[in-house]
């Protein structure tokens, strides 16, 4: 298992661990966590939807093993936003579809699934969303209806948004995913970069100009290291794979992609200099993790192989989900990286929020933990 040893171990090596300020925003403690993005940050929202499709077995065990229960998120147990918000001394955060819970501590506005921009701006809609049409504008809508339903006037919007963190994704990277699915180039896709980052940019000034002092924008990740993309586009030439045996070409991909939002980022920075806005780094957080994998108690033969799936070189087949009859659970998931080939498992979205939050891949660090929390 990953122990709290090892991997306070790979911080130490692999960052310099900071609890201090970027420039501007307020410095007291996080009153409330908002979240916006995809399956990566979604606690529910899915579940509560429940559309047809793949995803219907998140509602289901083996999802949520770890945890006790399925609980509608896409892993064996917690995400890396369940762990920011215990970090911060706060609750998990409730997904917004949740009817009767409290909304006092945030609201995670996250569907797994979801992309940045709507389906009619993607290849003007040349191919189909396969699980949900939830896009980043309908997430916004949602926040802005959930805040104007709690809140008086745009002033007390603003105070609260003053003394709350604000996460805008990770978001975009299922705009990639349902293009490369429809068996588009990596040419072809990379075509839809500048828009994907201008919608995720467009959305976070949004964000601010409500009154958000507190802003993180997640990078996508290194996709040519996970289970799906290295089955469904195996190439048979050695040197199409990089040192840590990840698709190069894709990789490549995701870091153009992030190198856009970067710089779009430091843009912001400079627009809204009272804010503080950070870019987290997810590309090099993950690998740093995969490299280090071993030293934090991860099964070096099984990096890139999914703990819940059906067989072959990494126990992944999109005809054979997580879930579904004839697929099977690895015996310790926290042994692993990855829970279905697609997302993580609790072992590893722990070890990334540590690397992020905690470490030097948050870029300003803007944040400053409860020193109860900081660590444990």
């Amino acid at each position: 298992m990953a122990s709290s040893a090892s991997l306070l171990l790979l911080l130490v090596a692999a960052s310099h661990v900071c609890c201090c300020h970027g420039q501007g925003g307020d410095n007291g403690a996080v009153a409330a966590i908002y979240s916006l993005g995809d399956s990566i940050t979604d606690t529910g929202n899915l579940a509560k939807e429940a559309p047809p499709g793949a995803f219907e077995t998140i509602k289901h065990l083996p999802y949520g093993v770890t945890f006790g229960r399925p609980t509608g998120r896409c892993s064996d147990g917690l995400l890396m936003i369940d762990f920011l918000a215990q970090d911060m001394g706060l609750p998990f955060l409730n997904p917004y579809l949740a009817k009767n819970m409290s909304f006092a501590h945030g609201v995670n506005f996250a569907v797994a699934g979801a992309t940045a921009m709507d389906l009619a701006d993607q290849f003007n809609g040349s191919f189909s969303m396969p699980f949900t049409s939830n896009s980043l504008k309908l997430q916004l809508r949602w926040f802005k209806d959930s805040m104007k339903s709690t809140y008086a006037t745009h002033a007390v919007i603003r105070k609260r948004l003053q003394s709350s963190l604000v996460l805008v994704g990770e978001i975009g990277g299922n705009d990639y995913n349902f293009a490369f699915y429809a068996n588009k180039s990596v040419s072809e896709v990379e075509k839809m970069i500048p828009a994907v980052v201008q919608t995720i940019i467009n959305a976070t000034k949004e964000v601010l100009d409500m009154g958000a002092s507190r802003v993180i924008v997640p990078g996508n990740f290194p996709i040519g290291c996970l289970p799906s993309y290295l089955t469904a586009m195996a190439a048979p030439e050695p040197s199409a794979y990089d040192s840590t045996a990840c698709l190069k070409d894709l990789n490549l991909f995701a870091a153009k992609h992030n190198t856009q939002l970067q710089q779009a980022v430091a843009g912001l920075q400079a627009s809204y200099p009272d804010a503080a806005i950070a870019y987290a780094d997810y590309f090099n957080s993950f690998l740093s993790l995969l490299k280090g994998a071993p030293a934090l108690g991860f099964d070096s033969n099984s990096t890139h192989k999914a703990c819940c799936g059906a067989g072959g070189r990494y126990n992944y087949d999109l005809r054979l989900m997580c879930g579904v009859e004839g697929t099977a659970v690895c015996a310790d998931p926290s042994a692993y990286v990855s829970w279905d080939g697609i997302h993580m498992t609790q072992a590893a979205y722990k070890a990334m929020s540590r690397l992020i939050y905690h470490g030097r891949y948050l870029q300003p660090q803007i944040l400053n933990f409860p020193e109860k929390n900081g660590q444990t």
